[in-house]
């Protein structure tokens, strides 16, 4: 693996942190703030679910309302973000969040909240979760010069958001309010929009066409399936989430409650959070030539994730392994989403980070669905084992595509700057751009 921090290697010259820009400071800052409502909002709803006598099953419901509208709309989302910018869609989004939450704030302020109520503000927020989702892929680019640094500090600030917001939620439903707490995160969303106007002047290419909309989700396909490297990582990610992502977290959660407790099952949760800001650092730093190559290598780490609950390891071998999971699966981020950011031509960039959203989450909650009926006919730790072992396999495909094994690192200019020229880079010589691919 090697670790230029230039360009064109050793002898280049590095490109300028992404702090020099307030470009990438405003968005910086937006994108934490709504990263930390992201980490609150799943305590405070099941706090909210739990307390108007709803039980667990009403959560589950709470959840699916917010969740299907992703899945379902997130397509849509990339079309408008290139029809109309990202700016517009994610500045829109934020505000109806704000007012969703608001409004769930006061529903629960006045002691009287109907399930299909909360629902119906979930779906709401999960709709405008899906306008939001696919343009932060066009944004980085726009906003740093230094892709990949850029892409590490957003995935060290997204670990810091999953370690406070959590905590942040238990406490003001303890010494607060439910409703309090949704307040803040309302203000959370609120600052995550303010952050993101300074951003409205970019230079971002508008999708002008007058195409009806299925002929753009058309469009955003056929960028997404001229790349093999692309699509080929997506089928495996989304085999991956099946058996793998969907039983590791339920599953694990519980046979690791079960082996050290409540207590220690939040330390081995943490370690796996500390592991993930790691991760993000060396993504600053480590600057490998083949990208996926080192992303899917460092990934084999997560492996560990389900491995030890199965096999029952001890409390501080369990919370290394989550420090080095945590720190692999980082990793593997901030080299996928720089290799889909550097590059895909910004005109096209929305849609076809909507299909990677869309393949990556969507067959997740079945694999968590099935993971109970699994684990009553075949046992917790054999399903994990199974878990585990699917992982190294499918992360030993990835590594035989050609396309995936030869995607070489581009930097590309900043802000405004032009999709590579040649195409991808794609070992097997199928990958290119299509004319529809203008850049920006």
């Amino acid at each position: 693996m090697t670790t230029h921090d230039a360009p064109g290697g050793s002898g280049a010259q590095a490109l300028p942190s992404p702090w020099r820009s307030a470009r990438f400071r405003f968005f910086f800052t937006a994108r934490s703030t709504s990263l930390l409502a992201d980490g609150m909002l799943m305590v405070s709803l099941t706090t909210a679910v739990l307390g108007a006598g709803y039980g667990a099953g009403g959560v589950g419901y709470a959840l699916a309302a917010w969740m299907t509208p992703i899945v379902l709309l997130v397509l849509f989302g990339g079309v408008l973000a290139d029809r109309f910018t990202p700016q517009v869609m994610m500045v829109g989004a934020d505000v109806v969040r704000m007012l969703a939450m608001l409004a769930m704030a006061a529903l629960l302020a006045s002691g009287s909240v109907a399930l299909w109520q909360i629902m119906a503000l979930m779906a709401v927020s999960g709709a405008a979760t899906a306008m939001f989702q696919p343009g932060l892929a066009s944004i980085v680019p726009q906003v740093a010069e230094d892709i990949q640094r850029a892409n590490a500090l957003l995935r060290v600030s997204e670990a810091m958001s999953a370690l406070i917001g959590p905590g942040l939620a238990g406490f003001l439903v303890a010494y607060w309010h439910v409703a309090g707490s949704y307040v803040v995160i309302a203000a959370a969303y609120a600052l995550s929009a303010l952050g993101l106007l300074p951003l409205r002047r970019l230079a971002t290419v508008r999708d002008e066409s007058d195409d009806p909309m299925w002929r753009r989700l058309a469009t955003g396909w056929q960028e997404f399936r001229s790349r093999t490297w692309l699509w080929g990582v997506i089928v495996l990610w989304a085999v991956y989430g099946l058996f793998v992502f969907g039983p590791a977290l339920p599953l694990g959660a519980a046979l690791l409650t079960e082996q050290h407790g409540a207590t220690g099952y939040g330390w081995i949760a943490s370690a796996d959070g500390a592991g993930t800001i790691v991760g993000g650092l060396l993504g600053m730093r480590v600057r490998p030539r083949r990208p996926l190559v080192a992303g899917a290598c460092a990934m084999f780490f997560f492996a560990l994730n389900p491995l030890a609950p199965a096999l029952g390891w001890n409390f501080t071998l369990t919370a290394v392994t989550g420090v080095i999971a945590g720190c692999g699966f980082a990793f593997w981020g901030v080299m996928w989403a720089t290799s889909v950011q550097s590059h895909i031509p910004l005109a096209v960039l929305s849609r076809v980070s909507a299909y990677d959203v869309a393949g990556s989450i969507m067959v997740i909650p079945l694999g968590r669905a099935l993971a109970g009926p699994a684990a009553d006919q075949f046992g917790a730790d054999r399903v994990l084992l199974f878990s585990s072992a699917v992982s190294f396999v499918l992360l030993a495909a990835m590594l035989c595509v050609p396309a995936i094994r030869g995607l070489r690192r581009v930097d590309r200019p900043g802000a405004g700057g032009a999709a590579p020229a040649g195409g991808t880079g794609g070992a097997d010589g199928t990958d290119r751009q299509t004319p529809a691919a203008t850049g920006s």
